[in-house]
């Protein structure tokens, strides 16, 4: 007889007939995915919402000039009335990526239907930005909520190749200039304890912002208190980690608009304006 045979006919998954009350179990597959959908805002009188669409023309310029330098330029909201404020808010819904800032005031961005577009609210503040990311989250990145600890973090038994990792990570930092090319670790490909997760973590502390992208699956970006080093995680659709990373950038790049975002971002709003002239 061959070293290998087929098995017998009637044998293996799917070879037997169901009981009545069996049911076959399926992969729970992915469902939905945003995208974008033009939108026309609805309002009774033209006239009474003449300060959001001319506010609406100014960001497409923004936007466009945004595409060309990458400049941030912003626009106090404080002035308008329920009626304009009702009308911005229809025509820039909500879109994919949300900010949260720690520090004095706390501030929540949100990014809005169009690329590189940010509503930005706190105690006090009540602006619309447009930039690639908002410039407090450049500013505040690394400001630390709890400290890096560095080597002086607590060892866990457990502990293998974190210490290494955090040397490259220190040297990274410290050696970085705006403008290089990002440097990433992947723990996925690596190999690590629990204790290297939860000793990295202590090491290179929280900073003061964090970033959650969702589409399909989740993107979660955390600034750590360690200078241009910044904890990358993604999930897929059922919210399971199929990568994680350290990188050393001033911020990564998938939590910017790119300059064709911005310039789509620009076209798109005038097609909404041009169908409520």
């Amino acid at each position: 007889m061959a070293n290998f045979s087929m098995p017998p006919t009637g044998f293996g998954p799917g070879s037997q007939p169901l009981a009545e009350d069996d049911e076959l179990q399926y992969t729970v597959m992915p469902q939905d995915m945003r995208t974008y959908a033009p939108h026309t805002p609805e309002f009774d009188d033209a006239a009474r919402v003449a300060a959001g669409t001319a506010l609406m023309h100014r960001v497409a310029a923004d936007c466009s000039a945004s595409a060309k330098d990458l400049q941030s330029s912003d626009h106090d909201l404080t002035g308008l009335d329920a009626d304009n404020r009702a009308f911005l808010k229809d025509v820039l819904g909500e879109g994919e990526v949300s900010v949260r800032l720690r520090g004095i005031p706390a501030i929540r961005a949100q990014e809005s239907f169009f690329a590189g577009v940010w509503l930005l609210n706190g105690a006090g503040v009540d602006q619309l930005e447009i930039a690639p990311i908002p410039a407090l989250a450049l500013e505040r990145a690394h400001q630390p909520h709890r400290p890096a600890l560095l080597t002086a973090a607590p060892k866990p038994g457990d502990i293998a190749n974190a210490p290494a990792l955090l040397a490259e990570l220190i040297d990274k930092s410290r050696s970085y200039q705006v403008g290089q090319m990002a440097h990433v670790i992947n723990l996925t490909l690596l190999p690590h304890t629990e204790g290297d997760l939860t000793w990295l973590d202590a090491a290179v502390g929280e900073g003061s912002v964090t970033i959650l992208s969702r589409g399909y699956g989740n993107c979660r970006v955390t600034a750590t208190a360690l200078a241009h080093v910044w904890r990358v995680q993604f999930y897929n659709s059922m919210d399971t980690l199929i990568l994680d990373t350290f990188e050393v950038t001033q911020m990564p790049e998938v939590a910017l608009a790119a300059d064709e975002d911005l310039n789509d971002s620009a076209a798109r709003i005038l097609d909404v304006l041009e169908t409520i002239k």
